[in-house]
């Protein structure tokens, strides 16, 4: 009984720290984030040096790390099996074993794409960020496109990386992919870099057609953004939609100033 009493504590204590909302859990979360971040100047720096041994058992224990930070948050929710079976625990889980990959050998190095997805717990703190910065709020549409965009060209330069080293002579190191990544999506393409075989080429048009779209919706979010920010005397919803005359969450009449257009 005194055990089952301490697991009880221990899940209460960490249900606070990853949901709850006092300082020392806004920051634990912001510290997590820290050191993804971390992690992602990591696997960027080391792509610039050769494979040594000690890059191999740093990958192992950020790995170690990264699980025990899994347990942790699979045992703070209330139903931990369901947040293993959700999307975000199933990156969380794949993150993992690309870091434990070097323990397997380089059988499974392909594994190593899969780090960048730790970008993806970025989103874990849009609502933090909601509450805690009122720049946030203010621009929180252009801000989350620009959160969409970057995500997509970390993860793309990590896979044109990871499928071009060793038989791309161009792709040299984590530089080279992401400056072809980065000329791809603009459409640019200056020739002086391309990826070899039908892989590279399907990755190639997967880039264009993608990265074009979520930069248009980042120049859109920036110069003409799908909804403005009024609060609604009588709910308080901030969001609208530019043509709003009416409040959707309660009805009441808005006055939205235009922009002049006619």
């Amino acid at each position: 009984m005194a055990g089952v009493k301490r697991f009880e504590g221990w899940r209460l204590t960490l249900r606070e720290l990853y949901f709850g909302r006092s300082t020392a859990a806004r920051r634990f979360r912001y510290g997590i984030i820290f050191f993804d971040l971390l992690t992602l100047a990591f696997v960027i720096g080391t792509s610039f040096v050769p494979r040594e041994p000690w890059v191999g058992y740093v990958d192992i224990a950020i790995g170690l790390v990264l699980a025990l930070e899994y347990a942790a948050h699979l045992a703070a929710h209330r139903n931990p099996a369901r947040q293993a079976r959700s999307f975000a625990g199933l990156i969380d889980l794949l993150a993992i074993l690309s870091f434990l990959a070097p323990l397997t050998g380089e059988g499974f190095g392909f594994l190593r794409v899969l780090r960048t997805l730790r970008l993806l717990h970025t989103y874990r703190t849009l609502m933090e960020l909601r509450q805690d910065m009122p720049f946030f709020r203010r621009h929180e549409e252009a801000l989350i496109a620009g959160v969409h965009l970057v995500v997509f060209i970390f993860v793309m330069t990590a896979i044109v990386y990871e499928s071009q080293r060793g038989i791309n002579t161009k792709i040299a190191d984590y530089a080279d992919a992401l400056y072809f990544t980065v000329t791809a999506l603009t459409t640019t393409g200056f020739g002086d870099i391309t990826l070899e075989g039908k892989f590279g080429k399907l990755l190639s048009v997967f880039i264009m057609i993608c990265g074009v779209t979520l930069f248009l919706r980042l120049a859109q979010a920036l110069f003409r953004p799908r909804k403005v920010r009024f609060p609604c005397p009588s709910c308080g919803l901030q969001r609208h939609d530019l043509d709003a005359v009416h409040c959707k969450a309660c009805g009441t009449r808005l006055a939205i100033p235009d922009e002049g257009r006619d």
